[in-house]
């Protein structure tokens, strides 16, 4: 479904990605891992064209990410993405928040928007709190909410940057619960993170990033039993420990 091939990006002269290629299955759950500063957050908004790159190939479910005339909005919008800091729209309430999209981008009606942003509200577990404004709730369930909304654009895909590091400790697990299930349930998904036990428990595939280049590509069990790199058995010692 995710191609990525030789990807190269800059920012100036520095170079922050270095002949990274991956591939994801329909139904993969890939987390991306590796120290602060590693492209981990980089290569994964390269995906749905959030940032540039200048050399390499990714294709997304048959469209080239990078090609001249492909629509990226309408790339994005069968791609979810959830971020580091929710990005809710603060002066729109929780059901607005879920139905903007679908109305503006996919052309739904406002009674079917709503019918289906509250399904999603309703699988993470907020249904009461439709009316709310985003500052009226916790970061975890303001967490929550984004990943409704992603899904209330029938994704064919999610990608998660970070999702729970913005949060206290014990929202993590409400946010981690919501991600454990859609896995579960089959969605494909790029999730860059550091909670390792949601990686045990969840992943089928690990990427292991260090200084923009992809050192290990590999199972959950390989990653986790046997990394080939040096560098990887020093960060999951660290990081497990």
């Amino acid at each position: 479904m995710i191609a990525i091939k030789k990807l190269n990006k800059w920012y100036g002269q520095f170079q922050v990605l270095t002949d990274c290629s991956t591939a994801v299955a329909k139904g993969d759950v890939m987390v991306i891992c590796g120290p602060s500063g590693s492209g981990k957050s980089t290569l994964i908004k390269t995906v749905n064209g959030l940032e540039p790159f200048q050399e390499g190939e990714i294709i997304v479910d048959g469209t080239s990410v990078g090609a001249r005339g492909t629509d990226l909005p309408a790339l994005r919008a069968r791609i979810g993405m959830v971020f580091q800091n929710f990005e809710l729209f603060p002066h729109l309430s929780v059901r607005d928040n879920l139905t903007l999209g679908q109305i503006k981008v996919l052309g739904r009606s406002k009674d079917e928007a709503i019918e289906r942003g509250l399904k999603y509200l309703d699988r993470v577990g907020l249904l009461a709190q439709q009316d709310k404004f985003p500052n009226q709730l916790s970061g975890g369930q303001q967490q929550r909410v984004a990943i409704a909304r992603a899904l209330s654009m029938d994704p064919i895909a999610m990608l998660f940057d970070e999702p729970t590091s913005a949060l206290d400790p014990e929202m993590i697990n409400e946010v981690l619960d919501v991600m454990v299930g859609l896995a579960q349930e089959g969605m494909t998904m790029m999730v860059v993170t550091h909670e390792m036990g949601f990686a045990r428990k969840v992943a089928n595939r690990v990427v292991f990033m260090d200084k923009g280049r992809i050192l290990e590509d590999c199972s959950k069990d390989e990653f986790f039993g046997a990394p080939r790199s040096e560098r990887a058995k020093d960060f999951l010692a660290r990081i497990i420990h």
